[in-house]
């Protein structure tokens, strides 16, 4: 891994680790193909062996269609949801599959034309239409779209396909069949939510979102409740905590993701900006929603601490230097400081690298893409929560023991911090780390030793990695030429350790045809136990969830 020269904030300085110098990458363009949906269960052949105690559905959700008729998609993001199940039961495993029949699918199928915009695809006037009808629909806003490629989440106990619009879609996990379509700003003033939500012990699930009106933008905290008042409940009795206007009101963060405490919901407020003005006018220029995000190293980070039970956000603001995040890993408070663990780069422009004609690049071409994204890197932030007029400013109020990070008040409502790596150099070889898991039901908002990743040596994980918090040491699964998703913790129901129990990651083989298989790791040891090889071609994907069933 070579040093690369790099402009931050003024300075020209050499910083390892954040870009490489990688030759040879493979190509991966068969990961990011068109595929047919398979609805009725396969078998697979399995290899080792896979425990019996496991028992349910690995769901997993991202793009599998990627044009209609003679019409493509420009970004990764686009391509219409493929809904995938891993069905576990008595060490045995099958697999189907089924596109999201979402309003933007459907209406694309019918006319085999591209007939929704997504984020980086503005869909043409319709050819149908008379030259002046035409005209006017390049003045209209691009409606958001339904198509639900992101992840599988859970409300009320439901099993939703979600992106980042306002819509998302009950899914039936069983059958995989699209249930409902649902549309938060029916029942809370957002236009979207993430599709990484939080969830307490009781059920309860928070989000964010963001709203566009007369009085402006604001993010919004987003508390739905774990009953139900009918059987058929959806997101009835959802309510808005609170809104944060945005640092810079004209220009809103972007945010994938946010991290939650016990007690404090925490809101990053980066320095991707979202330009409105070019959101509102893509249809008239023709371009996508993804030319209006961008990267903005001249202004800091931003943590806002809201309180979950009173939905007060704290007059104190966090500040640290420029990056980007779209992960977290854990957050927790002890002894009067909330850590903050997440994925991070130093660089925020990673969002305009994933369009599909980089992705399917090969050879040089290919390795120019790579080498110019900045890696991301597990991070700790320490945050003091006691902050009143009285604390004593310049100076480090981090006095955690063995903690490098720092917190220093600048203002009775400013603290900048730096952070704590979450690892040793070794990391760098394994290109860094995203996608972060960790055993959430255990250690979600509490003190914690074990998180697992993917390694990034290419544009999509291309390893397994387990961190140890204690020496920061790694274990990881790596072969050339595969390709895994994003690791999936299942607990042992008889473990009474954090790290009992098993890895599921979906990997690919993009040299060969129809070679996908399910990975079973002992998350323990992380040594492979088994793998069921399921005789087909899947797209990487992006999020899912393990379904316990009977």
């Amino acid at each position: 891994m070579s040093c690369t020269k790099i402009q931050t904030s003024g300075e020209d300085h050499c910083k390892v680790g954040c870009y490489t110098d990688a030759h040879g990458l493979q190509s991966i363009a068969n990961l990011v193909r068109s595929t047919e949906e398979i609805p009725e269960p396969i078998s697979t052949q399995v290899k080792g062996t896979i425990p019996t105690w496991i028992c349910g559905n690995l769901l997993r959700n991202g793009p599998g269609k990627f044009e209609f008729g003679n019409e493509h998609f420009n970004h990764w993001f686009d391509g219409m949801a493929l809904l995938h199940q891993f069905k576990i039961k008595d060490g045995q495993v099958t697999y189907k599959s089924r596109f999201l029949r979402s309003d933007a699918y459907k209406q694309n199928s019918e006319r085999d034309r591209i007939m929704v915009s997504e984020f980086g695809t503005v869909a043409m006037p319709d050819p149908c239409k008379s030259i002046f009808q035409r005209f006017l629909s390049r003045f209209e806003m691009i409606k958001p779209t339904d198509n639900a490629s992101v992840s599988f989440v859970k409300y009320k106990g439901d099993y939703y396909a979600s992106t980042e619009t306002n819509f998302m879609h009950k899914v039936d996990p069983a059958t995989l069949e699209t249930v409902e379509k649902v549309d938060w700003s029916q029942f809370i003033a957002v236009n979207g939510a993430t599709a990484h939500p939080h969830y307490d012990p009781d059920g309860t699930a928070y989000n964010m979102g963001n709203s566009y009106g007369a009085k402006g933008i604001f993010y919004n905290i987003i508390c739905v409740p774990p009953e139900r008042e009918l059987a058929d409940d959806t997101l009835q009795g959802a309510k808005v905590l609170c809104s944060i206007a945005p640092t810079d009101k004209g220009k809103p963060s972007y945010y994938h993701s946010f991290a939650m405490s016990q007690n404090y919901v925490v809101f990053i407020e980066q320095p991707i900006k979202m330009n409105v003005w070019k959101i509102v006018t893509s249809k008239l220029t023709g371009k996508g929603i993804s030319d209006a995000i961008y990267w903005d190293p001249t202004q800091d980070t931003i943590f806002h601490l809201i309180h979950k039970q009173t939905g007060k956000v704290s007059p104190v603001k966090y500040h640290t230097k420029a990056m980007s995040n779209f992960h977290q890993i854990n957050a927790f408070e002890e002894d009067g400081f909330l850590m903050l663990d997440l994925c991070a780069a130093d660089d925020g422009q990673a969002i305009s690298v994933y369009n599909l004609q980089n992705m399917r690049k090969s050879g040089e071409a290919l390795d120019e893409v790579y080498n110019k994204m900045c890696r991301v890197f597990p991070r700790r932030f320490v945050l003091p929560l006691n902050i009143t007029s009285e604390t004593p400013m310049d100076q480090n109020l981090n006095t955690r023991p063995n903690s490098t990070a720092t917190a220093t008040k600048v203002t009775n409502d400013k603290v900048f911090c730096t952070f704590e790596n979450l690892h040793g150099d070794d990391l760098e070889e394994f290109g860094g780390l995203e996608f972060p898991q960790i055993n959430y039901k255990r250690c979600n908002t509490k003190p914690y030793r074990y998180f697992y990743g993917c390694g990034f040596r290419h544009l999509v994980g291309d390893s397994l990695l387990k961190m140890d918090l204690e020496g920061k040491k790694i274990k990881s699964w790596y072969q050339p030429g595969l390709f895994p998703s994003e690791p999936v913790f299942v607990p042992s129901p008889e473990g009474t350790e954090e790290d009992e129990g098993v890895i599921l990651s979906v990997v690919l083989i993009p040299t060969e045809d129809k070679a996908t298989f399910l990975l079973v790791l002992d998350a323990k040891s992380f040594e492979e136990l088994g793998r069921a090889e399921v005789p087909i071609n899947i797209p990487y994907g992006f999020h899912g969830a393990f379904q316990p069933t009977d």
